[in-house]
């Protein structure tokens, strides 16, 4: 585990006060700041997993930092940041799904928001693959891929068309219900859901192996968008009271026509954080990527049955041109080093 011992951490003191006697060394080294362990919660999803084995890596071999990661998931852990300072770092906070508890912990001061974990935002819609729209180059939006049922036709019953929805219990699985709701589908079209976010993707990926027709609902940044090409379609305005009432269900109005919104991603912490140790927040700062970037990445955990360890090792091995922009060059070698 990265945890450092306590004889560890007085062995690196005793080093650094030595070395501190250089006035280039007191210049120029770049330390951790605070001798408090840096949780960081790995979530559930891929992405949230490798983002937080990468930041793990980099503060404990070039910040000289104790972290550790630990399992968290979005709810659980934004309460435990906000009542109790851990953990630490958040690095994919969606925060859409937090938001009043978010925005309360923002304005009283116990939270942050260090940056972007997904510069350009999160992604959610129906998608078809290229080959598909180029196939049939009307089919652009929602509204004209629901209009063409026989181009997705259902292999169980081929006189309606199948849209692929989300798995049983997400919430998105709420949202693209009403959608098919809304959009008047049942006479022309069948629901099917998956029952698995691995059935989702197994079908998404046979389709594509097979080069057939295929509607279906995902979001990202993900491995499978990172690796297949999908087309988002336009599915309209996102109108957010619409969209609220349909993942309600409670909500007594008919379902509604919208997009889905884009959730911000981002790295949130403890307040301590940003105060103790500010080259750490300042780093947090810069260390957002695009949903290209992070598919790319998750592409090589899927292909290769890597973990989110071994992603997390594999992106810092092979982009260090996007990485090392987000430290110092003796953080940059420090780092290096310790993959070798």
């Amino acid at each position: 585990m990265m945890l450092k011992t306590g004889g560890a951490a007085a062995a690196i003191a005793i080093a650094f006060m030595a070395a501190a006697s250089s006035p280039a060394f007191a210049q120029d080294a770049v330390t951790c700041g605070t001798d408090r362990t840096i949780d960081i919660a790995e979530f559930t999803w891929p992405s949230a997993a490798v983002l937080a084995h990468i930041h793990a890596k980099v503060l404990d071999a070039g910040f000289d930092c104790n972290v550790e990661i630990v399992t968290g998931d979005t709810v659980p852990t934004t309460s435990s940041m906000v009542t109790r300072g851990s953990p630490a770092v958040a690095p994919e906070l969606w925060t859409s799904t937090v938001q009043e508890q978010w925005d309360a912990a923002l304005s009283d001061g116990t939270t942050v928001a260090l940056g972007d974990a997904i510069s350009d935002g999160t992604v959610e819609g129906w998608f078809i693959p290229r080959y598909t729209q180029e196939a049939n180059p009307e089919i652009t939006s929602a509204e004209t891929a629901i209009a063409n049922p026989q181009v997705f036709a259902d292999p169980e019953d081929s006189s309606k068309g199948r849209l692929y929805t989300c798995p049983p219990g997400w919430g998105c699985e709420l949202a693209t219900g009403a959608l098919f709701e809304a959009y008047d589908m049942e006479e022309n079209w069948n629901l099917f859901s998956p029952g698995s976010g691995g059935a989702l993707d197994a079908s998404i990926a046979r389709a594509f192996t097979r080069e057939e027709p295929i509607l279906f609902y995902y979001w990202g940044p993900t491995a499978i968008l990172g690796k297949f090409d999908a087309v988002a379609l336009d599915m309209g305005e996102i109108k957010p009271e619409v969209y609220a009432c349909n993942t309600n269900p409670d909500c007594d109005e008919p379902a509604g026509i919208t997009a889905y919104p884009s959730s911000p991603a981002i790295v949130g912490a403890a307040a301590w954080l940003q105060d103790e140790a500010p080259a750490v927040a300042e780093y947090f700062s810069k260390v957002g990527l695009t949903n290209a970037e992070i598919s790319e990445l998750l592409v090589y955990g899927d292909e290769n049955q890597a973990d989110a360890e071994a992603t997390a090792v594999n992106f810092l091995k092979t982009k260090e041109d996007v990485w090392t922009g987000w430290v110092p060059a003796e953080v940059a070698d420090k780092v290096r080093a310790n993959l070798s």
